[in-house]
């Protein structure tokens, strides 16, 4: 018989505010509502208990700056760990699929990361994927993000890398945080249509969502050929949610979840805490049980009125044409402490809404036709004078990319107080302090 995971954390000692709308009721009401339906005595249900993820899991993928002690990461590690529980599961063939209900959510965290923002400071699905490929030899990868918001920081971690291919459907940009998520983001130098983004006008419910899915995601991601589907989950797409304004239903979010088919599902946004969570999270996990959740009903009727039928169909043709239309153009720079090759160059300020800051970030990348291309990240919090420095090797570098960041990585120690090297190839990272090298874990 097949299994399903699921996995519960709601981080109780976690909160961004008593009255804040992600805080740990988003789980509870959830939870509660599962088993009083007995749910979780179906045979093909497995429970995993909640687990702490490893600090060189993280830096694998993510560079946190100025270092770990700056930040209070417990909360956010265990979501991770517990996304990683599921993760092993399937590889072991425990599970067919998973669902980890965890907090805080991640999809908003990037590649460089000074603090908190849209609620997330670790990308669980980001970290999850790598452990994947670094574990278990994963080679491709779809993430199908979901969300209401546009996950600008799992874009941002994997937007130079072509075996992770990164879709979002969500709320258009200019509508809603974090303000991004366009057609023309389609991916990096080297990674030239790994991302697909789908803005949506405010207001489409499940007839615009699954038209998108059936008509274009599905068949890019067939074409794709992953080896796994990961859905961030995040739920604020639902008619009563206070942050967004959007239609989608629970049973809308059932069939989203029986056409994506994914291997794990990870919980992202969704703020509708008791009118709509219980109901989507149940409609979600009974779909990937193979269980019928067409009797999963919210409380509430829908108030808005909806676009559908030929105004959205009219609609997502006209945005497809518009997607297959961009072209790339890309910045060239040569600086001296460049290795030799072309350098892709570009500029990105990020701002940190939970916090109230922005990052300024110079990248250049290595343009390459034999792998990701080697990744230099120059990154700077103006409100506190910091600069630090992330280097990465791309899985699977070539021989040349992977020189290329060694050298950087020794540029940069001797001038920047702050530098990290992920070395996916070889699943390495070290980190230099005031030049020295030093063991970023603390002991």
């Amino acid at each position: 018989m097949n299994k399903t995971g699921i996995i519960f954390f709601p981080a109780f000692d976690w909160s961004l505010g008593e009255f804040h709308p992600e805080r740990e009721e988003r789980l509870l009401y959830t939870q509660e509502q599962i088993f009083e339906e007995g749910i979780m005595d179906l045979p093909q249900v497995k429970q995993y208990s909640p687990g702490v993820a490893d600090l060189f899991d993280v830096l694998r993928t993510q560079a946190i700056f100025p270092d770990l002690q700056q930040h209070n990461l417990d909360a956010h590690l265990i979501a991770v760990g517990s996304s990683l529980v599921l993760g092993n599961a399937l590889m072991k063939k425990e599970i067919t699929n998973g669902f980890a209900l965890v907090r805080p959510p991640g999809h908003h965290s990037g590649a460089t990361v000074w603090g908190n923002r849209g609620f997330c400071t670790l990308n669980n699905e980001a970290i999850l994927i790598n452990v994947l490929r670094a574990k278990y030899g994963i080679k491709k990868i779809a993430v199908i993000d979901t969300d209401v918001h546009h996950g600008d920081g799992t874009q941002d971690i994997f937007y130079h890398d072509p075996n992770v291919f990164y879709i979002s459907i969500h709320q258009d940009g200019r509508t809603i945080f974090p303000g991004t998520g366009f057609t023309e983001e389609k991916g990096g130098p080297n990674a030239w249509g790994s991302v697909l983004n789908i803005p949506l006008l405010p207001g489409v419910g499940d007839e615009g969502f699954l038209y998108a899915l059936e008509n274009w995601i599905m068949p890019a991601v067939e074409a794709f050929k992953p080896d796994l589907i990961i859905n961030s989950a995040g739920q604020d797409n639902h008619f009563t949610d206070p942050l967004a304004s959007m239609n989608v239903t629970a049973r809308g979010y059932g069939k989203i979840t029986e056409m994506i088919k994914p291997d794990l599902a990870v919980l992202e946004g969704g703020y509708a805490i008791e009118g709509a969570l219980p109901y989507i999270n149940m409609a979600i996990f009974l779909a990937l049980a193979g269980e019928d959740y067409s009797g999963v009903v919210e409380s509430q009727k829908p108030q808005n009125t909806e676009i559908g039928g030929d105004t959205i169909r009219s609609f997502l043709t006209d945005l497809k044409r518009t997607n297959e239309a961009v072209r790339p153009s890309w910045a060239f720079r040569k600086e001296p402490f460049l290795p030799t090759g072309d350098w892709v160059y570009s500029e990105k300020s990020i701002y940190y809404d939970t916090d109230g800051f922005k990052e300024n970030r110079r990248e250049y990348i290595r343009k390459c036709r034999h792998c990701g291309g080697t990744v230099l990240m120059i990154s700077q919090k103006p409100s506190a004078f910091q600069k630090a420095v992330l280097v990465r090797i791309p899985f699977e570098a070539c021989p040349d990319c992977e020189q290329a960041g060694y050298d950087l990585a020794e540029t940069f120690q001797k001038s920047e107080k702050t530098v990290l090297l992920q070395n996916q190839r070889r699943d390495q990272v070290h980190f230099w302090t005031d030049g020295r090298e030093v063991n970023p874990f603390g002991g």
